[in-house]
């Protein structure tokens, strides 16, 4: 009996996309849980929404940078409403690399890249310019889900290591056996870290963390060609000291390619303006030029090119003496603001007995459970809501309102233990 062509399979579905597509999901499933918070606080309830990753102020508004906003108005109409460069503007991406070096800095002049749609765009151009199709990206067992629709999507495909080790610490152990046997089986290596402030654990690698990952790293170039992708889109609310890899990145250079992931949507509270980058540092400025015309061919191939009046205006805040003071003044308050909640649901947390990874700041923490879906489950019951994942749930602080935290701990608490108490660290 012959296989069915993709013709008649899609017959039998009674549509013509193509079968992979033809099943897809209409939702992503924490905007779904947005949407459900979302109905039934307009409904009365009282409601507790601690799913999206945007930073709210304590009375519910969204936090704005009131600078941002004046650079954005700044921006006359024949300037943003021009194409932009496809790679992006020139001062645009010349601000991004000082944004995460420093003008100065001796890796400066050894990178390049292009502008994004997003953090995600970012990620998605990495993907697909070193990783083969049917090959496999590389990261922790928690992991920002889009990264697996990414892969899905470009046909490649996700591999995972377990992120924690029984000490609560980074498993680099683990991380290094997934490595080798990924260059193994497809000769090179794309591996995705997500730090600072780690979406959805909130974990930040400390020096420790570090010395063992460019230590990994380099051994695994040596074996074949290997790239580490550091998605940084929350490194503007990092606790004290964990801005310090740039120094360890320095010691890959000549051994492994490095990229970064940069969003403006996090650091400068413009989620929906889509503003990001991707930048790669290497050594040869001939390999830089090979990537800078396939970073820019993907452009084209996807997007095209990016949000002009966004870029020129986080261009503004970036160069401007007077509004780069005034946008990092306004961001050190929201990331106080943060702090604050960090500090209160750890003390909060601790008492409870809740087991969740070493949680200094960002957006998100992991809560464990033995059974994350009743749990949620549980928790919406109680007008909760979180992100269930596996074997442990998603708390979004941005969101939750400083004086709404003893609630949120409680139903954790209560959520955690209905389902069945804590499990390992996976």
């Amino acid at each position: 009996m012959r296989a069915p062509n993709s013709r008649e399979s899609s017959d039998k579905l009674g549509t013509n996309l193509i079968p992979d597509n033809a099943a897809r999901p209409g939702d992503d499933p924490i905007f779904a849980l947005h949407g459900e918070a979302t109905k039934r606080a307009a409904q009365g309830e009282s409601i507790l929404n601690a799913t999206l990753g945007a930073l709210m102020e304590d009375d519910g508004r969204p936090a704005l940078m009131p600078a941002v906003a004046e650079a954005f108005g700044r921006i006359p109409p024949e300037r943003y409403s021009l194409y932009a460069p496809i790679s992006g503007p020139p001062q645009f991406l010349s601000a991004v690399m000082d944004d995460l070096v420093g003008a100065s800095h001796p890796l400066r002049e050894l990178m390049t890249g292009v502008s994004t749609a997003g953090g995600t765009g970012a990620v998605h151009h990495g993907l697909v310019n070193y990783v083969e199709p049917g090959q496999a990206l590389l990261t922790t067992s928690y992991y920002w889900g889009p990264y697996g629709i990414l892969a899905n999507h470009t046909k490649r495909r996700l591999a995972t290591f377990q992120m924690f080790a029984d000490d609560g610490r980074l498993n680099v152990e683990a991380m290094e056996r997934a490595a080798f046997e990924l260059l193994e089986t497809q000769g090179r290596l794309f591996i995705v870290l997500n730090t600072p402030c780690h979406n959805p654990t909130g974990y930040s690698m400390d020096a420790d963390d570090w010395e063992d990952v460019v230590d990994l790293v380099a051994r695994c170039s040596a074996k074949g060609p290997t790239t580490l992708l550091l998605d940084q889109a929350y490194f503007r609310f990092a606790p004290p000291g964990a801005l310090d890899w740039v120094g360890y990145v320095e010691r890959l250079v000549g051994k492994a390619t490095v990229l970064f992931a940069w969003s403006g949507s996090k650091a400068f509270a413009q989620y929906g303006s889509r503003i990001g980058a991707l930048v790669a540092l290497h050594e040869d400025p001939q390999e830089r030029a090979r990537i800078s015309n396939a970073l820019g061919y993907s452009c084209r191939g996807t997007w095209s090119n990016c949000n002009h009046l966004g870029m020129l205006a986080i261009t503004e805040c970036l160069t401007d003496p007077d509004l780069r003071a005034r946008t990092d003044s306004e961001r050190e308050r929201l990331v106080k603001l943060l702090g604050t909640r960090v500090e209160r649901f750890n003390e909060l947390a601790q008492a409870a007995g809740l087991v969740y990874p070493r949680y200094e700041g960002g957006f998100f923490v992991t809560v464990f459970t033995a059974d994350a879906d009743k749990t949620a489950a549980l928790m919406r019951d109680q007008g909760v809501f979180v992100v269930p994942l596996k074997g442990a749930v998603r708390v979004g602080l941005c969101a939750a309102p400083t004086d709404s935290i003893p609630r949120l701990v409680e139903a954790l608490a209560q959520g955690v233990q209905a389902a069945g108490g804590v499990t390992a660290n996976s």
